[in-house]
């Protein structure tokens, strides 16, 4: 069907093919290890001794720490989401951070129906340093329980059982840190289908990372670990110069194999809506890739082991199409083999995480941020933002 035989004698033809080789054998893994594990993960780690089954009479307690800045109209939607929780024992902290609306107000009123939840109130800007990693540290030490879970005002979890469903990943006695996933509620806009795709893929390597044994990094709008392991590694007195990072770098600092687990049951979920203009879209991924240059050599090149693979894959396709060393037919089974593969993967996340459709334009979206996300990184960062969710 296809003739190859002037492939066969061509050696720059043989070392190209070799390459494309290399990176679509890269990918397809990647989309194994990765989407399609996490899509079709599913708990299997049972209790140590010394834990038990998670029931009404041995639930933790736990303290849910929110910072809130001029989040009125989140905190009045989703904050009753929170302290209606089915959980035997809990309180949910809230840091209101020099907000000028009526968050103060709001709160108070919130305060009146439900005891369990705690104000924190900042009237003065005492914060010398960046972020809000200062405000969260206070909320943090405000809190009562040693079981944290962290979100923000515009999160709402999936049902009453989100806490249970969080503290599920602390059924290994050992765990001191628990990845969850926040999900984004779904639209029918191009920037929605963007931001759905971005928001998979990327919780999907942060999971994945933490299920092969590396983690590093994790998601602040759906994050729980120990009080006492918190205060133990120095909170962020580390990266307190730097306005992101509150969620990231102390999981990348502070994260092993063995005391950090991922919750991303259904009901461990959280969600929250997706951004209407691409300016704010882009603010919030620009404090994600702020503190990229505190991870290591090797933990940037698992960043970017992906992106370097499709680039790869695509660029040697592209040069043996142009020099002919290829037959046409051959190089299309190759592309339709890893588009095959990649959204038969990517639709595991999106059933997981219900994502929609988002999957049929997986390959043309990770083109897309390959190139939106290399002009990200060469994007100068504003280090001057006070408070940085």
């Amino acid at each position: 069907m296809f003739d190859f035989s002037h492939f066969l004698t061509d050696t720059q033809s043989i070392v190209f093919t070799v390459l494309m080789a290399v990176g679509l054998l890269f990918c397809c893994i990647y989309y194994g290890l990765f989407h399609f594990r996490i899509g079709r993960w599913h708990r299997k780690t049972k209790p140590q001794e010394g834990t038990g089954d998670l029931t009404n009479n041995n639930l933790p307690p736990v303290s849910v720490v929110l910072t809130a800045h001029n989040d009125v109209s989140w905190l009045k939607e989703n904050l009753v989401y929170l302290l209606e929780q089915d959980y035997p024992n809990f309180e949910v902290v809230v840091v209101d951070y020099l907000s000028q609306d009526d968050t103060p107000f709001v709160l108070k009123l919130l305060k009146d129906y439900y005891p369990h939840l705690k104000i924190v109130p900042f009237k003065e800007d005492v914060n010398l340093f960046q972020g809000k990693k200062y405000p969260l540290s206070i909320g943090i030490k405000s809190a009562k329980n040693d079981i944290l879970l962290l979100a923000d005002p515009d999160c709402t979890p999936k049902n009453m059982q989100w806490l249970r469903g969080m503290v599920k990943g602390y059924l290994k006695k050992d765990t001191q840190i628990v990845l969850g996933f926040c999900g984004l509620n779904r639209t029918k806009t191009l920037l929605g289908a963007l931001q759905q795709y971005d928001n998979l893929a990327y919780s999907s390597h942060y999971l994945g990372c933490a299920l092969l044994g590396h983690p590093y990094t994790g998601s602040g709008r759906n994050l729980s670990y120990r009080r006492s392991f918190f205060f133990k590694r120095g909170a962020f007195i580390n990266h307190y110069s730097v306005a992101g990072g509150s969620d990231d770098l102390f999981v990348y600092q502070n994260a092993t194999r063995n005391n950090t687990a991922i919750s991303i049951s259904g009901d461990a979920c959280l969600r929250t809506e997706p951004k209407k203009r691409f300016s704010e879209w882009h603010k919030l991924r620009l404090s994600r890739v702020s503190t990229r240059n505190w991870h290591s050599v090797g933990g940037r090149m698992m960043e970017d082991l992906l992106p370097i693979s499709v680039l790869l894959f695509y660029s040697m396709a592209v040069l043996l199409a142009l020099c002919g060393g290829m037959p046409w037919g051959a190089l299309l089974v190759a592309v339709v083999v890893k588009w095959a593969w990649q959204i038969v993967a990517f639709a595991q996340l999106c059933k997981r995480f219900e994502g929609g459709l988002v999957y049929l334009a997986a390959p043309l979206f990770e083109i897309y941020f390959i190139i939106a996300n290399t002009i990200l990184v060469l994007t100068p960062l504003d280090n001057n933002r006070k408070f940085s969710k």
